[in-house]
């Protein structure tokens, strides 16, 4: 077998394994068989549950520490696995904050980081590209990063990404994001669903984002509300939706939206919500005709590489040829074989509630000017009042 006939089995046992597991938590696969498999699937959550809460309890009792940090922490999160559309939401953010004169940081775990990168991972270099004058720190420890990001950066305010469970940190303000497309992860926490924490928990939360409510029902989203209020009653809930804004290549130029209207499109993409991908490229008038999907994070070999560039050459002479940013800085390449590639760059949107987001993100900082000096001590202290 050849190294394209390697990378395609790769790729296939790749895509199948996480398909079926999607289909599995999500109740569409049937049988005998998957209904064992659920069951096995559900007794490990009931593991990982206890853990789960074992350690929030210690958290909320004070027995593990949260550290705290002289500059204002906003942490942006969610309950599930896969993509909310929190890399959007930071950039929003830190945008936001940017622009009112405040000095942010951007603190990852780095989840997916690639050694030819410096460790960086998709997310990061998406942000790093959307906005280069924001520093971003990767790192497991994100109060040693932020230590370092107040004395050697100078920062004044650090924004988490993907910090709703990253407790080790103080935070000011928990934004958490929850996907309309699939609020509460079927309904189980991981493995046997996408919970990665009880729904419970949202009551940690300073302002709940909805994402993707362009694409549900008003009712559906109302129902979504109605569950959060239950929970947590005064959180202020806020809608969003991810705005395609343009399609961009490789070597930083763009298209209008339009010119994808009508065309036969062959995508593909590693989230961790690929229908959401697919979905966004039909909204658009888009017809696809192929689509392939890998892993969260996925890391492109040069045989995955070699793979994709037969796959185009196999499409039709007028098939457009569309994957997403977050694949795009990994691949880096203006062509697959004689086909241009192109990418969607989004945008969080904020339908409702955003004043009511601005305020909660000026409650915590305030427009402060860029010569501004927290009167703060600079250091990490443990705080005991969580």
């Amino acid at each position: 077998m050849g190294d394209q006939g390697r990378a395609a089995k790769r790729v296939g046992t790749l895509s199948n394994t996480s398909n079926y597991y999607l289909e599995l938590t999500g109740g569409k696969t049937r049988g005998v068989l998957a209904g064992l498999q659920r069951g096995g699937l559900w007794l490990l959550s009931i593991t990982y549950g206890i853990g789960v809460r074992i350690r929030n309890w210690m958290f909320a009792r004070g027995w593990k520490k949260s550290a705290r940090v002289p500059v204002p922490v906003v942490s942006v999160g969610n309950l599930t696995l896969g993509g909310t559309g929190k890399t959007p939401c930071v950039e929003y953010i830190a945008d936001f904050y940017r622009k009112r004169g405040v000095r942010p940081v951007i603190l990852s775990r780095g989840y997916g980081g690639m050694g030819d990168v410096g460790g960086r991972n998709d997310e990061a270099m998406v942000l790093e590209e959307n906005l280069p004058d924001v520093p971003h720190l990767l790192g497991p420890d994100r109060a040693i990063l932020a230590q370092t990001a107040i004395e050697e950066l100078e920062s004044e305010l650090v924004i988490l990404d993907d910090g709703f469970q990253h407790r080790r940190l103080k935070r000011d303000l928990d934004v958490l994001l929850i996907d309309c497309t699939n609020p509460w992860g079927h309904g189980y926490l991981f493995p046997r669903g996408w919970l990665r924490e009880p729904v419970s928990s949202l009551k940690r939360a300073g302002v709940v984002l909805l994402t993707r409510c362009d694409q549900v029902k008003s009712n559906e989203r109302h129902r979504i509300i109605e569950r959060i209020r239950r929970i947590h009653h005064d959180c202020p809930v806020a809608e969003s939706s991810h705005a395609p804004m343009e399609l961009v290549n490789a070597r930083g130029e763009t298209r209008p939206l339009e010119y994808l209207s009508g065309k036969t499109t062959a995508a593909f993409c590693g989230l961790g919500n690929p229908g959401g991908f697919r979905r966004t490229l039909e909204d658009l008038g888009g017809r696809v005709v192929e689509f392939r999907s890998y892993p969260d994070h996925h890391q492109y070999t040069r045989a995955d590489v070699d793979e994709l560039r037969n796959w185009a050459r196999q499409q039709a002479a007028d098939c457009l040829v569309l994957t997403t940013q977050k694949d795009l800085v990994k691949l880096r390449l203006e062509r697959l074989d004689n086909r241009e590639l192109w990418a969607v760059r989004i945008r969080l949107q904020v339908e409702s509630g955003a004043e009511m987001l601005e305020r909660k993100l000026v409650e915590i900082a305030g427009p402060k000017s860029r010569n501004h000096k927290w009167e703060s001590r600079r250091g990490i202290k443990d705080d005991q009042a969580l």
